[in-house]
């Protein structure tokens, strides 16, 4: 008769991510399953230490080896109340895991950590979800698309209208940089600070983008007019995409052309770098830039997005197009920039 052995189960459990060699396992994971920069506890830390907002996240184990994780940032607002996000600050996060065992007991473990914390809501952008979670599919869409082979196979990759305005941009007396110095820090803040402003959002603050650009594989890439910075883009580079994520222009960017030509010199940028895709990032669906993400030829691919939201509660609503913030958005357009680049980063770190 055979001895009697214990069946191995699975389990979850909530991680340090300040434990050099449980990140390591964690980041090995995320690698093996094609998961997104956001994924990476690398990610997490740096929102932490640019935002102040803590890093956390859920693993699912069996047999002593990872078969699911969830990264998760804590984020704390006055203004826009408690929220677990995944990730914070990112456009991509949610259950990294195969199986349906996994998917659940890292729901159901989030549900309790954000009690624990009290955190009313939690924010899943991507991944499977529990079926008792809200799901959202018509929200916003991705835009990705691989890289042509040479410079002017790129450019005729771009339909005929943008293209032209490629071309425009690339006969006026600009200059491209490409670098991760001082310079190139201070000249990204200040264009990327006037350009949010001028849309009425709250420019994140500085020592987010300086904790990316140290923890992740990120350049800045800026179009100067004479020595003045007039567009400017902070890009993320994961398992050969390419990916635009902080970018912004100038009022005098638009005349000059100078988004556009941004946005072809680093598909050019990341081609040498080895790229094969340029991920265009998120757009809400029907918005101003998602329209403007189509006319540069990207097919929009509907997003998936969940959200939990305890008992008794209200939903989270940071979402700056809803008519609960159109007030505060006319009055942030109209205040001066020295002003919301002081304020600014003492809101948006709550944003997540």
């Amino acid at each position: 008769m055979n001895a009697p052995f214990a069946l191995s189960r699975e389990h979850a459990r909530k991680v340090d991510l300040h434990e050099p060699d449980e990140a390591k396992r964690i980041e090995a994971f995320v690698a093996e399953q094609g998961g997104s920069v956001f994924h990476r506890p690398a990610w997490l830390r740096a929102v932490e230490h640019g935002t102040g907002n803590r890093a956390l996240g859920i693993v699912s184990e069996k047999d002593g080896a990872i078969t699911g994780w969830l990264p998760l940032t804590e984020v704390h607002s006055p203004v826009f109340g408690r929220v677990l996000a995944s990730s914070g600050f990112a456009v991509e996060g949610g259950v990294l895991a195969d199986s349906e065992n996994a998917v659940r007991m890292l729901c159901d473990g989030a549900q309790e950590l954000a009690v624990r914390l009290s955190c009313p809501s939690i924010e899943l952008r991507g991944g499977n979800v529990s079926p008792d979670w809200q799901v959202q599919t018509e929200s916003h869409c991705g835009f990705v698309q691989p890289l042509a082979g040479d410079d002017e196979a790129q450019l005729l990759q771009i339909p005929r209208k943008q293209r032209a305005e490629v071309r425009k941009g690339l006969k006026n007396d600009l200059r491209v940089t490409v670098g991760n110095e001082e310079k190139d820090h201070a000249a990204h803040y200040a264009v990327y600070a006037e350009s949010v402003r001028n849309l009425g959002t709250p420019v994140f603050p500085r020592s987010l983008f300086d904790a990316t650009l140290d923890r992740l594989n990120a350049d800045i890439l800026t179009v100067w007019q004479g020595e003045t910075p007039v567009a400017s883009v902070l890009s993320l580079y994961h398992d050969g995409a390419v990916m635009p994520y902080w970018g912004g222009g100038t009022w005098a960017a638009r005349g000059l052309r100078a988004n556009d030509l941004m946005y072809y010199k680093l598909m050019l940028h990341a081609r040498e770098r080895g790229c094969d895709r340029f991920d265009f990032g998120r757009s809400k669906t029907e918005s101003g830039a998602y329209f403007f993400k189509k006319n540069w030829g990207f097919e929009p691919e509907p997003l998936s997005y969940a959200s939990w939201t305890a008992p008794g509660h209200e939903s989270r609503d940071a979402d700056p197009t809803s008519a609960k913030h159109q007030a505060r958005i006319a009055l942030w357009k109209k205040l001066p920039t020295a002003l919301t680049n002081r304020l600014g980063p003492l809101i948006a770190r709550g944003l997540g």
